[in-house]
Order: structure tokens, then sequence, then C-alpha cells
């Protein structure tokens, strides 16, 4: 809800801008780009559960995994921490909005 006193705050979205810098949109949450930004939160997540699936696995094989694939799975899982820090901040956020609205 929107009102002179208290404005709607912006939505960080799931993506960065080009030079790196974080995105926002305005509005009600209800908007193609909101629903975008949804779907791509879903995605971001459910591919972070995939890869801690698959990080557990190669870490608890009888072998240990060769030095490529350690680096590959770290920096997966760095990219995908990164996701989930921003995805949390944005929720963060919107719920404290949430919770402060008149």
């Amino acid at each position: 809800m929107t009102t002179e006193n208290h404005p709607q705050e912006p939505r960080l979205l799931p993506w960065a801008g080009q030079d790196g810098k974080p995105c926002y949109v305005i509005g009600d949450g209800t908007g193609p780009v909101s629903d975008l930004a949804d779907g791509l939160e879903e995605l971001q997540l459910s591919t972070a559960i995939e890869l801690l699936d698959h990080s557990r696995a190669a870490l608890n094989q009888i072998e240990p995994p060769a030095p490529t694939e350690l680096l590959f799975i770290t920096n997966r899982l760095t990219e995908s921490l990164s996701d989930a820090v921003r995805v949390a901040d944005s929720r963060g956020r919107r719920l404290d909005q949430a919770l402060h609205a008149p």
C-alpha cells in the first residue's frame, strides 16, 4: 500500500545492471517485472538447492574430487550464494515494509 507518509519502497530485483549495480522496480508487486523477478528468484533458489546436493555428493565420494571439479563447484556455489543473499535481502526488505505498513 502506498500513502504520502509511507511511499512504496523500491524492490531489489534478482539481477544486476550491466555495470553490476543493483536494479530496482517500484510498484505494487503485480506487474510483469515483478512476475519475472518472482520466477527468477524461484529458479535461483531451486538451482542453489540442486547445486548444494551436487556438491555434497561430490565431497562424499570415496575418491576426492579433482581440483578442476572443486574449482567448478566453488565458483558455482559462490554464484548461487550471491543470488540467495540478494533474494533474502529483497524479501527481507519487502517483509519489513509489509510489517510496518499502516
